[in-house]
C-alpha cells in the first residue's frame, strides 16, 4: 500500500512554488488554480521507492520468466486477432509490424487492463520535487502534463497512469503524448485509452526513431575470447559495423550484413552471460524504455506471436 503524506494547504515548498510561477510566466497558466492543484498533491514514499528497484533491474533471465508468459503470449494473439485490421493498417501507414505494437503494448499493460492507478499529478509531482537525481527530467514532465491537460479539458487531479506518470494503454510520459499520439480512428481526439488510437500512436512513435521495416533488431554472436569492455562502454546506440566486429572476433551466429551498424550487448542467462550485436530497430525498441532487458522482452514476445500467429494463420 503506498504511504501518502498530504502537505499542508497553507504554503507550496519554494521549489514548487517557483515552478507554479515559471508556468504562469511561460504558458499563462492562472496561478491561484496551479496553486490550489499543487496544495492537494501527495508525496508517495512508493514511488521513489519503485524508481531506485524498477524491475527492468532483474538479471535478464529473471525479468524475461515474469514477461515471456504463456499467458501474454495467448493474451497477443488475441489482441492481434481481433484488431488485425488497425495492425496491418498501421503497418501500412508507419512501416512497423504488428507483432512489435502487439508485445509493447502486452509489455506496458497487459493489452489495455491495467494502466495504473495512481494520480498522475501526485506522481509526477512526487518525482519532480521529491527525487533530486532526475527532478529536472520530471519537471519537464509535470509542465508537459499541464500544457496536456489543458489541450484535452483533463481535470488535472483525475488523470491516473503509472508511477512514473505514463498515461493510457500505451504508457505514454506527457511529453510522448503531446508529440507521438495520434487519432487514428478519426474522431477527432487522440485518446490513448482508445485502442485504435494506441496502435497508431505507438506505430508513430516507433517510425519518429527510426524503425527499419523488414530490418532484424538482433543478432547473437559469440564472442570467444575478445575483450569485451570498451565495446560494451561505446552504449547501445549502434557505432560499429558488423565487419569490424568480425575482426575483433565477435562473430555473428545469424545471417547479418558486414555493413550494418551495431552496438554490443551482454544479458545474463541462467548458464552466464551471453552476448548479442543489437542492431537499428533493437535501440529503437530502447527509445520506448531505456533498458536493455525490456528491449529483449519486447523483441522477444514480438517474434514468439509472430511465429504462433502465422502457423495459426496458414493452418486455416
Amino acid at each position: 500500500m503506498a504511504v501518502a503524506h498530504t502537505p499542508p494547504k497553507t504554503a507550496l515548498s519554494p521549489e514548487a512554488q517557483a515552478f507554479v510561477q515559471e508556468m504562469v510566466k511561460r504558458h499563462g497558466f492562472e496561478r491561484r488554480s496551479l496553486e490550489r492543484a499543487f496544495q492537494g498533491t501527495k508525496f508517495l514514499d512508493s514511488i521513489i521507492r519503485a524508481m531506485e528497484a524498477p524491475s527492468t533491474a532483474l538479471p535478464w533471465h529473471k525479468y524475461r520468466e515474469r514477461q515471456v508468459t504463456d499467458s501474454r503470449i495467448e493474451g497477443g494473439l488475441k489482441f492481434w486477432a481481433e484488431h488485425a485490421e488497425l495492425l496491418r493498417r498501421a503497418e501500412a501507414e508507419y512501416g512497423v509490424p504488428p507483432e512489435i505494437i502487439v508485445a509493447t503494448v502486452g509489455i506496458e499493460t497487459r493489452f489495455g487492463t491495467y494502466t495504473g492507478n495512481v494520480k498522475v499529478l501526485d506522481a509526477l509531482t512526487t518525482l519532480a520535487f521529491g527525487y533530486p537525481r532526475r527532478a529536472e527530467f520530471f519537471r519537464g514532465e509535470l509542465e508537459q502534463f499541464l500544457l496536456l491537460a489543458r489541450e484535452t479539458g483533463w481535470k488535472l487531479t483525475e488523470v491516473q497512469g503509472s508511477y512514473a506518470g505514463a498515461i493510457g494503454i500505451p504508457q505514454f510520459l506527457p511529453s510522448s503524448y503531446r508529440k507521438y499520439a495520434v487519432d487514428f480512428d478519426g474522431d477527432g481526439r487522440r485518446d490513448l485509452r482508445s485502442v485504435a488510437d494506441t496502435i497508431g500512436s505507438v506505430a508513430n512513435y516507433y517510425r519518429h526513431f527510426g524503425w527499419q521495416q523488414g530490418a532484424a533488431a538482433i543478432v547473437p554472436v559469440d564472442v570467444g575470447t575478445s575483450t569485451l569492455d570498451v565495446m560494451i562502454a561505446a552504449g547501445i546506440a549502434p557505432h560499429t559495423t558488423v565487419a569490424e566486429f568480425r575482426k575483433r572476433g565477435i562473430v555473428p551466429l545469424e545471417l547479418v550484413a558486414d555493413d550494418a551498424t551495431a552496438a554490443l550487448f551482454g544479458a545474463e542467462t541462467e548458464a552466464g552471460m551471453r552476448y548479442w550485436l543489437g542492431l537499428n530497430n533493437f535501440y529503437v525498441i530502447t527509445r520506448y524504455n531505456r533498458s536493455i532487458n525490456y528491449a529483449m522482452v519486447v523483441n522477444e514476445l514480438a517474434t514468439t506471436m509472430r511465429q504462433q500467429y502465422r502457423r495459426t494463420v496458414t493452418s486455416r
